[in-house]
Protein backbone atom coordinates (compact mmCIF):
# COMPACT_ATOMS: atom_id res chain seq x y z
CA UNK A 1 0.00 0.00 0.00
CA UNK A 2 1.26 3.46 -0.86
CA UNK A 3 1.78 5.86 2.03
CA UNK A 4 3.41 9.26 2.51
CA UNK A 5 4.46 11.38 5.47
CA UNK A 6 2.99 14.83 5.90
CA UNK A 7 6.28 16.41 4.87
CA UNK A 8 6.49 14.31 1.70
CA UNK A 9 2.93 15.29 0.89
CA UNK A 10 3.54 18.99 1.44
CA UNK A 11 6.69 18.88 -0.68
CA UNK A 12 4.43 17.92 -3.60
CA UNK A 13 1.78 20.54 -2.79
CA UNK A 14 4.21 23.32 -1.82
CA UNK A 15 1.67 24.74 0.62
CA UNK A 16 1.85 26.37 4.05
CA UNK A 17 2.11 23.59 6.62
CA UNK A 18 0.45 24.29 9.97
CA UNK A 19 0.95 21.71 12.71
CA UNK A 20 2.04 18.17 12.01
CA UNK A 21 0.99 14.51 12.26
CA UNK A 22 2.91 11.33 12.93
CA UNK A 23 0.45 9.32 10.86
CA UNK A 24 1.43 7.98 7.45
CA UNK A 25 -1.13 9.13 4.87
CA UNK A 26 -2.57 6.16 2.98
CA UNK A 27 -5.07 7.95 0.79
CA UNK A 28 -7.60 10.77 0.34
CA UNK A 29 -11.21 10.69 1.55
CA UNK A 30 -14.27 12.89 2.07
CA UNK A 31 -14.24 15.13 5.10
CA UNK A 32 -16.92 13.15 6.96
CA UNK A 33 -15.63 9.69 6.01
CA UNK A 34 -11.87 10.03 6.45
CA UNK A 35 -10.04 7.89 9.00
CA UNK A 36 -6.98 8.90 11.03
CA UNK A 37 -4.55 7.84 8.29
CA UNK A 38 -6.25 9.74 5.46
CA UNK A 39 -6.07 13.26 4.07
CA UNK A 40 -9.13 15.34 3.20
CA UNK A 41 -9.91 18.64 1.47
CA UNK A 42 -11.86 21.84 2.12
CA UNK A 43 -12.42 24.12 -0.84
CA UNK A 44 -15.47 26.06 0.35
CA UNK A 45 -16.40 27.94 3.52
CA UNK A 46 -19.60 25.92 3.92
CA UNK A 47 -17.57 22.80 4.77
CA UNK A 48 -15.33 24.33 7.45
CA UNK A 49 -17.95 23.66 10.14
CA UNK A 50 -17.51 19.91 9.58
CA UNK A 51 -13.78 19.99 10.29
CA UNK A 52 -14.18 19.64 14.07
CA UNK A 53 -15.78 16.20 13.71
CA UNK A 54 -13.50 14.88 10.98
CA UNK A 55 -11.09 12.07 11.87
CA UNK A 56 -8.64 12.89 9.05
CA UNK A 57 -5.01 13.27 10.05
CA UNK A 58 -4.46 16.05 7.50
CA UNK A 59 -6.48 18.54 5.53
CA UNK A 60 -5.74 20.61 2.44
CA UNK A 61 -7.63 23.91 2.57
CA UNK A 62 -7.89 27.07 0.53
CA UNK A 63 -5.57 29.73 1.91
CA UNK A 64 -8.44 32.22 2.33
CA UNK A 65 -10.30 29.87 4.70
CA UNK A 66 -9.70 29.33 8.41
CA UNK A 67 -10.13 26.30 10.67
CA UNK A 68 -8.96 25.40 14.18
CA UNK A 69 -5.82 23.24 14.58
CA UNK A 70 -6.14 19.83 16.26
CA UNK A 71 -3.68 17.53 18.02
CA UNK A 72 -1.65 15.21 15.77
CA UNK A 73 -3.33 16.72 12.75
CA UNK A 74 -1.79 18.82 9.98
CA UNK A 75 -3.28 21.65 7.94
CA UNK A 76 -1.88 22.47 4.51
CA UNK A 77 -3.00 25.81 3.11
CA UNK A 78 -2.90 26.17 -0.68
CA UNK A 79 -4.21 28.61 -3.25
CA UNK A 80 -6.63 26.10 -4.76
CA UNK A 81 -7.64 22.97 -2.84
CA UNK A 82 -9.24 21.37 -5.91
CA UNK A 83 -6.00 21.54 -7.89
CA UNK A 84 -4.06 20.29 -4.88
CA UNK A 85 -6.48 17.38 -4.61
CA UNK A 86 -5.66 16.44 -8.20
CA UNK A 87 -1.98 16.12 -7.24
CA UNK A 88 -2.84 13.92 -4.24
CA UNK A 89 -5.07 11.72 -6.38
CA UNK A 90 -2.20 11.25 -8.82
CA UNK A 91 -0.05 9.98 -5.93
CA UNK A 92 -2.55 7.28 -5.05
CA UNK A 93 -3.79 6.51 -8.56
CA UNK A 94 -3.75 2.70 -9.04
CA UNK A 95 -1.86 1.23 -11.99
CA UNK A 96 -4.02 0.60 -15.09
CA UNK A 97 -4.76 -2.97 -16.20
CA UNK A 98 -1.63 -4.72 -17.44
CA UNK A 99 -1.14 -6.62 -20.69
CA UNK A 100 0.46 -10.08 -20.56
CA UNK A 101 1.48 -9.62 -24.18
CA UNK A 102 1.65 -6.46 -26.27
CA UNK A 103 -0.36 -7.93 -29.15
CA UNK A 104 -3.00 -10.37 -27.98
CA UNK A 105 -3.28 -13.43 -30.25
CA UNK A 106 -7.05 -12.98 -30.64
CA UNK A 107 -6.68 -9.46 -32.06
CA UNK A 108 -7.41 -9.18 -35.79
CA UNK A 109 -4.96 -6.78 -37.45
CA UNK A 110 -5.08 -6.22 -41.20
CA UNK A 111 -1.79 -6.78 -42.97
CA UNK A 112 -1.86 -3.24 -44.36
CA UNK A 113 -2.13 -1.61 -40.90
CA UNK A 114 0.92 0.19 -39.50
CA UNK A 115 1.58 -0.04 -35.77
CA UNK A 116 4.02 2.29 -34.05
CA UNK A 117 6.60 1.26 -31.50
CA UNK A 118 5.24 0.18 -28.12
CA UNK A 119 1.59 -0.28 -29.11
CA UNK A 120 -0.50 -2.59 -26.91
CA UNK A 121 -3.49 -4.29 -28.53
CA UNK A 122 -5.91 -6.20 -26.29
CA UNK A 123 -7.99 -9.30 -26.82
CA UNK A 124 -10.56 -9.32 -29.63
CA UNK A 125 -9.59 -5.94 -31.03
CA UNK A 126 -10.08 -5.28 -34.74
CA UNK A 127 -7.79 -3.02 -36.77
CA UNK A 128 -8.84 -2.50 -40.38
CA UNK A 129 -7.15 -1.77 -43.68
CA UNK A 130 -4.60 1.04 -43.90
CA UNK A 131 -5.01 2.03 -40.26
CA UNK A 132 -1.99 3.92 -38.87
CA UNK A 133 -1.32 3.80 -35.14
CA UNK A 134 1.36 6.03 -33.62
CA UNK A 135 3.76 4.94 -30.92
CA UNK A 136 2.71 3.95 -27.42
CA UNK A 137 -0.99 3.51 -28.23
CA UNK A 138 -3.10 1.30 -25.95
CA UNK A 139 -6.25 -0.41 -27.22
CA UNK A 140 -7.98 -2.31 -24.44
CA UNK A 141 -9.96 -5.48 -25.31
CA UNK A 142 -12.85 -5.28 -27.80
CA UNK A 143 -11.93 -2.03 -29.53
CA UNK A 144 -12.62 -1.65 -33.26
CA UNK A 145 -10.66 0.74 -35.47
CA UNK A 146 -11.93 0.77 -39.04
CA UNK A 147 -10.22 1.44 -42.34
CA UNK A 148 -8.00 4.43 -43.12
CA UNK A 149 -8.05 5.76 -39.57
CA UNK A 150 -5.01 7.55 -38.12
CA UNK A 151 -4.41 7.67 -34.36
CA UNK A 152 -1.62 9.76 -32.82
CA UNK A 153 0.98 8.83 -30.22
CA UNK A 154 0.17 7.68 -26.67
CA UNK A 155 -3.59 7.64 -27.13
CA UNK A 156 -5.58 5.27 -24.88
CA UNK A 157 -8.81 3.64 -26.08
CA UNK A 158 -10.90 1.72 -23.58
CA UNK A 159 -13.03 -1.36 -24.23
CA UNK A 160 -16.13 -1.22 -26.41
CA UNK A 161 -15.10 1.91 -28.28
CA UNK A 162 -15.66 1.93 -32.04
CA UNK A 163 -13.70 4.30 -34.28
CA UNK A 164 -15.17 4.37 -37.75
CA UNK A 165 -13.39 4.71 -41.05
CA UNK A 166 -11.31 7.75 -42.06
CA UNK A 167 -11.16 9.22 -38.55
CA UNK A 168 -8.09 11.30 -37.66
CA UNK A 169 -7.09 11.44 -33.98
CA UNK A 170 -4.25 13.37 -32.36
CA UNK A 171 -1.74 12.55 -29.63
CA UNK A 172 -2.38 11.81 -25.94
CA UNK A 173 -6.15 11.34 -26.26
CA UNK A 174 -8.28 9.20 -23.96
CA UNK A 175 -11.51 7.53 -25.05
CA UNK A 176 -13.44 5.80 -22.28
CA UNK A 177 -15.65 2.73 -22.60
CA UNK A 178 -18.18 2.45 -25.42
CA UNK A 179 -17.38 5.72 -27.16
CA UNK A 180 -18.63 5.98 -30.73
CA UNK A 181 -16.56 8.07 -33.12
CA UNK A 182 -17.44 8.55 -36.76
CA UNK A 183 -20.88 6.96 -36.97
CA UNK A 184 -23.28 8.41 -39.56
CA UNK A 185 -24.61 11.86 -38.87
CA UNK A 186 -28.39 12.09 -38.47
CA UNK A 187 -29.54 13.25 -41.89
CA UNK A 188 -33.01 12.59 -43.35
CA UNK A 189 -35.41 14.51 -45.60
CA UNK A 190 -39.01 13.78 -46.63
CA UNK A 191 -39.08 11.73 -49.81
CA UNK A 192 -40.49 13.12 -53.04
CA UNK A 193 -43.73 11.17 -52.72
CA UNK A 194 -44.22 12.35 -49.13
CA UNK A 195 -44.61 8.80 -47.89
CA UNK A 196 -41.26 8.25 -46.26
CA UNK A 197 -37.82 9.59 -45.48
CA UNK A 198 -34.75 9.79 -47.65
CA UNK A 199 -31.43 9.15 -45.92
CA UNK A 200 -28.76 11.74 -46.68
CA UNK A 201 -25.37 10.02 -47.14
CA UNK A 202 -22.76 11.08 -44.59
CA UNK A 203 -19.46 10.85 -46.46
CA UNK A 204 -17.26 13.09 -44.29
CA UNK A 205 -15.13 12.15 -41.29
CA UNK A 206 -14.18 13.13 -37.73
CA UNK A 207 -11.00 15.01 -36.84
CA UNK A 208 -9.96 15.06 -33.18
CA UNK A 209 -7.06 17.14 -31.85
CA UNK A 210 -4.43 16.46 -29.19
CA UNK A 211 -5.11 15.83 -25.48
CA UNK A 212 -8.84 15.28 -26.00
CA UNK A 213 -10.74 13.14 -23.48
CA UNK A 214 -14.16 11.67 -24.25
CA UNK A 215 -16.32 10.02 -21.58
CA UNK A 216 -18.14 6.71 -21.67
CA UNK A 217 -21.05 6.22 -24.09
CA UNK A 218 -20.54 9.54 -25.86
CA UNK A 219 -20.89 9.95 -29.62
CA UNK A 220 -19.08 12.14 -32.14
CA UNK A 221 -20.76 11.70 -35.55
CA UNK A 222 -19.00 12.10 -38.87
CA UNK A 223 -19.80 14.97 -41.19
CA UNK A 224 -22.18 14.97 -44.12
CA UNK A 225 -19.17 16.22 -46.04
CA UNK A 226 -16.03 17.81 -44.69
CA UNK A 227 -15.24 17.07 -41.05
CA UNK A 228 -16.74 17.10 -37.60
CA UNK A 229 -13.95 18.65 -35.50
CA UNK A 230 -13.06 18.41 -31.83
CA UNK A 231 -10.24 20.83 -31.02
CA UNK A 232 -7.14 20.35 -28.89
CA UNK A 233 -7.69 19.85 -25.18
CA UNK A 234 -11.47 19.44 -25.26
CA UNK A 235 -13.01 17.42 -22.43
CA UNK A 236 -16.30 15.64 -23.11
CA UNK A 237 -18.26 13.97 -20.31
CA UNK A 238 -20.27 10.72 -20.43
CA UNK A 239 -23.41 10.47 -22.56
CA UNK A 240 -22.72 13.49 -24.74
CA UNK A 241 -23.76 13.93 -28.38
CA UNK A 242 -21.69 15.87 -30.92
CA UNK A 243 -23.58 15.86 -34.22
CA UNK A 244 -22.38 15.97 -37.81
CA UNK A 245 -20.36 18.95 -39.02
CA UNK A 246 -20.09 20.48 -35.57
CA UNK A 247 -16.82 22.24 -34.77
CA UNK A 248 -15.48 22.53 -31.23
CA UNK A 249 -12.63 24.97 -30.61
CA UNK A 250 -9.77 24.37 -28.20
CA UNK A 251 -10.27 23.47 -24.52
CA UNK A 252 -14.05 23.29 -24.57
CA UNK A 253 -15.94 21.40 -21.86
CA UNK A 254 -19.20 19.52 -22.37
CA UNK A 255 -20.89 18.06 -19.27
CA UNK A 256 -23.00 14.90 -19.22
CA UNK A 257 -26.18 14.57 -21.29
CA UNK A 258 -25.48 17.75 -23.23
CA UNK A 259 -25.66 17.78 -27.00
CA UNK A 260 -24.72 19.71 -30.10
CA UNK A 261 -27.06 19.48 -33.09
CA UNK A 262 -25.66 19.54 -36.61
CA UNK A 263 -23.24 22.27 -37.72
CA UNK A 264 -22.88 23.92 -34.32
CA UNK A 265 -19.68 25.95 -33.85
CA UNK A 266 -18.02 26.44 -30.46
CA UNK A 267 -15.20 28.91 -29.99
CA UNK A 268 -12.27 28.29 -27.65
CA UNK A 269 -12.93 27.65 -23.97
CA UNK A 270 -16.70 27.26 -24.24
CA UNK A 271 -18.39 25.48 -21.32
CA UNK A 272 -21.62 23.55 -21.89
CA UNK A 273 -23.46 22.54 -18.72
CA UNK A 274 -25.12 19.18 -18.15
CA UNK A 275 -28.24 18.39 -20.21
CA UNK A 276 -27.92 21.59 -22.25
CA UNK A 277 -29.08 21.42 -25.87
CA UNK A 278 -27.65 23.50 -28.69
CA UNK A 279 -29.72 24.13 -31.84
CA UNK A 280 -28.25 23.35 -35.25
CA UNK A 281 -26.23 26.01 -37.12
CA UNK A 282 -25.70 27.97 -33.89
CA UNK A 283 -22.40 29.62 -32.94
CA UNK A 284 -21.29 29.93 -29.33
CA UNK A 285 -18.31 32.25 -29.27
CA UNK A 286 -15.11 31.87 -27.25
CA UNK A 287 -15.33 31.94 -23.47
CA UNK A 288 -19.11 31.66 -23.31
CA UNK A 289 -20.89 29.45 -20.78
CA UNK A 290 -24.20 27.63 -21.22
CA UNK A 291 -25.92 26.76 -17.94
CA UNK A 292 -27.11 23.24 -17.19
CA UNK A 293 -30.43 22.29 -18.76
CA UNK A 294 -30.49 25.29 -21.06
CA UNK A 295 -31.71 25.31 -24.64
CA UNK A 296 -29.64 27.53 -26.93
CA UNK A 297 -31.64 28.74 -29.94
CA UNK A 298 -29.46 31.66 -31.09
CA UNK A 299 -25.81 32.63 -31.27
CA UNK A 300 -24.10 33.44 -27.96
CA UNK A 301 -21.57 36.31 -27.80
CA UNK A 302 -18.03 35.76 -26.55
CA UNK A 303 -17.72 35.56 -22.77
CA UNK A 304 -21.45 35.61 -22.09
CA UNK A 305 -23.25 33.24 -19.74
CA UNK A 306 -26.71 32.08 -20.78
CA UNK A 307 -29.41 30.20 -18.88
CA UNK A 308 -32.89 28.84 -19.39
CA UNK A 309 -35.07 27.45 -22.14
CA UNK A 310 -34.85 29.20 -24.49
CA UNK A 311 -31.49 30.41 -23.20
CA UNK A 312 -31.02 34.11 -22.46
CA UNK A 313 -28.29 36.20 -20.87
CA UNK A 314 -27.95 34.96 -17.28
CA UNK A 315 -28.91 38.16 -15.41
CA UNK A 316 -31.97 38.65 -17.60
CA UNK A 317 -33.08 35.06 -17.09
CA UNK A 318 -32.61 35.22 -13.33
CA UNK A 319 -34.73 38.39 -13.13
CA UNK A 320 -37.49 36.61 -15.07
CA UNK A 321 -37.40 33.65 -12.68
CA UNK A 322 -37.68 35.99 -9.69
CA UNK A 323 -40.63 37.76 -11.30
CA UNK A 324 -42.36 34.45 -12.00
CA UNK A 325 -42.00 33.39 -8.38
CA UNK A 326 -43.51 36.66 -7.21
CA UNK A 327 -46.46 36.19 -9.59
CA UNK A 328 -47.03 32.68 -8.24
CA UNK A 329 -47.15 33.99 -4.68
CA UNK A 330 -49.57 36.81 -5.45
Amino acid sequence: MKSYSINETNTILNGELIGTTTQQITGPEHLDKATNNQITFIGSAKYTKHWANSKACAVVINSDLSIEPKDNCAIIKVKNADLAMAKILELFNPEPPKFDTDLHPTAVIDASAVLGEGCKIGANCYIGKNVVLGKGITLYPNVCVFDDTIIGDFTVVWSGTIIRERTVIGNHCIFHTNVSIGADGFGYRPSDDGRGLTKIPQIGNVVIGHYVEIGANSCVDRAKFGSTIVGDGCKIDNLVQVAHNSVMGRFCIMAGHSGLAGSVTLGDGVIIGGSASIKDHTTIHSGATVGAGSGVMNDVPAGQTVLGYPAQEAKTMLKQWVSMRKLCKS
